[in-house]
């Protein structure tokens, strides 16, 4: 699958629209967090250590000033939190050239990876393995299961530069289901074996997790949440499918075993908070 510039920034806007989401959601909670529109991405804050602490979907809507860069560091680093920024290498090259003369640094790379939807795809059913939407009774139990995945993170490939609590995973999780992804629950003979979610926006299906329960791996649980996810986005009327995966993670080996194509790159810069004085 080929990705231009075009269907690049209709991804990153997707991105955006997601991390804003959760980040309105964790507000509402009533925690402390904010959503800057710039340049065409968003700047989110949705307390600390929140994964959901970044600037996204730069590079497609021009160039951000000064001004609006002070303004973003200088709302992350009133919060004692540094100003994380994941650009696509697809995006307006003179916008690294920006960050890094600011003092950003390179400190990891993820990839952005999707497959075109189209009638004809088919659920995938292993023996004794269900999948079914998410009810309210087993959100706990769904939640639990995501949140031990996360606690067990893909030893292959590039490490990734971050690792968050457990309690921050699990507040994290909770607000991207409020920003409206659909969870999925798998059953391995009755017993929950692993729970997954999607958001559907403008037209894209964002894979926003999944995870299995130790005991269910190998049993192919994970190749049937994602073949009951992109069924029901090509359902519901989205024509691409994307997911963002560690480099050379399981996870991207898995997601391109069931025909999903490397679209393109982000690199993550981050510049330290400024140490305030008194």
């Amino acid at each position: 699958m080929f990705c231009s510039t075009t269907l690049a920034e209709r991804i990153e806007r997707a991105e955006a629209g997601l991390i804003a989401a959760g980040a309105d959601a964790a507000r509402r909670r009533g925690r402390e967090g904010f959503e800057i529109a710039v340049a065409g991405g968003a700047a989110c804050f949705a307390g600390a250590n929140s994964p959901f602490n970044k600037v996204v979907g730069l590079g497609f809507g021009g160039v951000p000033s000064d001004a609006e860069l002070d303004m973003i560091e200088a709302a992350f680093g009133s919060r004692g939190c540094p100003t994380q920024v994941e650009l696509a290498h697809l995006a307006d090259p003179e916008i690294a050239a920006a960050l890094t003369a600011r003092g950003y640094q390179l400190v990891s790379f993820e990839n952005v990876l999707g497959r075109p939807l189209a009638d004809g795809l088919e659920r995938v059913t292993p023996p004794g393995v269900d999948v079914r939407p998410g009810a309210d009774e087993d959100f706990e139990t769904w939640l639990d299961t995501v949140v031990e995945g996360f606690a067990n993170p893909d030893t292959q490939g590039v490490a990734s530069h971050e690792e968050f609590p457990r309690d921050v995973v699990a507040v994290a999780t909770r607000d991207m289901v409020a920003a409206g992804a659909t969870r999925y629950v798998a059953t391995a003979d009755g017993a929950v074996a692993g729970g997954a979610s999607v958001r559907f926006a403008h037209g894209i299906a964002q894979l926003t997790g999944a995870a299995t329960a130790p005991a269910h791996r190998r049993r192919g649980v994970q190749t049937a949440l994602l073949a009951a996810r992109l069924v029901d986005a090509a359902a519901a009327g989205c024509d691409i499918a994307v997911v963002t995966t560690a480099p050379g993670s399981k996870s991207q080996e898995n997601v391109q075993r069931r025909g999903f194509d490397l679209l393109y790159t982000r690199a993550i810069l981050v510049k330290p908070a400024a140490v305030q004085t008194v």
